[in-house]
């Protein structure tokens, strides 16, 4: 009878027994280090010292700190740049090889491959040198006659090769948008022609509006990665100069494993969680007034 119970248990509990292991994972390196962060986010907590002081000091310092504040306003600055750029040139490049041109699958790997390398330690630094002072960039400028810049010199060419290096990487948003632009029925595109409609305006009054749901979705995902960047800044330019290209995620790194402060780090990774949380929370709003759904229960 006993046995008859347990097999009865464990029948009625499959499915539970099915997840544990899932369930067991998600609670021991999701659940625990979110809800650890929140409170040492709220100490003084040394990686080799501990705890010894509990408290707001850590946000007070964030909101108060001129170099915290301006890792912030460069991280604000790096996004606002690096998401609509990238999302412009994968549409448009998209665009272009949704056409059925002469060795278009070739361009559409070609264009794809640099969001799969674009990661790696080895493109971060094959794009210092090439941006370094002999490097290629000043090499093909020095053929017109244009002399040598020190890209990683000022404030703005720094950031600005560090935005190209992720703009250079839209093949994983292109590839998306490709997708969308197959499902585009071409009937439209023959009816607006027949009504006299030229390519700009079939693209902008039916393209557009018929893959706002892919634009979004993609607006999303870049701006979270945006908020979140790490190897270019840190690789590339190591957050210099003067700052300039210190993203919050280089003084999370430089909290967390070079001074060991991990309370403090924990404090600004919760800001930063806040701040995506927030842009993530407007655009779904705004969506309502600029995302069309051909269901109308998808609004």
């Amino acid at each position: 009878m006993k046995s008859k119970g347990i097999r009865k248990v464990l029948a009625d509990n499959a499915g539970f027994f099915f997840i544990l292991p899932w369930l067991i994972g998600f609670i021991l390196f999701k659940v625990y280090p979110f809800a650890s962060s929140l409170y040492y986010s709220f100490t003084n907590y040394d990686l080799f010292n501990g705890i010894s002081k509990t408290g707001m000091m850590n946000y007070n310092k964030i909101f108060t700190d001129s170099d915290i504040k301006k890792a912030f306003f460069v991280t604000f600055k790096y996004a606002i740049f690096d998401v609509p750029l990238k999302l412009m040139f994968a549409l448009f490049i998209a665009y272009i090889l949704n056409f059925k041109l002469k060795g278009v699958n070739f361009f559409r790997t070609a264009y794809y491959v640099p969001s799969i390398l674009g990661g790696s330690i080895a493109i971060a630094i094959l794009w210092r040198a090439v941006f370094n002072t002999d490097g290629l960039i000043n090499a093909v400028l020095g053929v017109f006659g244009v002399e040598k810049i020190n890209w990683m010199a000022s404030g703005g060419g720094a950031l600005t090769v560090i935005v190209l290096l992720r703009v250079w990487q839209f093949g994983s948003a292109m590839v998306i948008f490709l997708a969308a632009l197959k499902g585009v029925s071409e009937d439209l595109y023959e009816a607006a022609s027949i009504d006299g409609a030229g390519k700009w305006t079939q693209f902008f009054k039916i393209t557009v509006p018929l893959i706002t749901p892919v634009i979004f979705y993609n607006l999303i995902t870049q701006l979270c990665q945006a908020f979140q960047e790490f190897n270019g800044p840190f690789l590339v330019t190591k957050g210099g100069p003067n700052g300039a290209t210190t993203l919050i995620s280089i003084l999370i790194y430089n909290n967390a494993f070079l001074r060991h402060k991990m309370g403090m780090a924990s404090a600004q990774a919760w800001i930063l969680f806040l701040i995506v949380m927030t842009f993530t929370v407007v655009a779904f709003v705004s969506q309502k007034k600029w995302v069309y759904y051909s269901d109308e229960d998808g609004r």
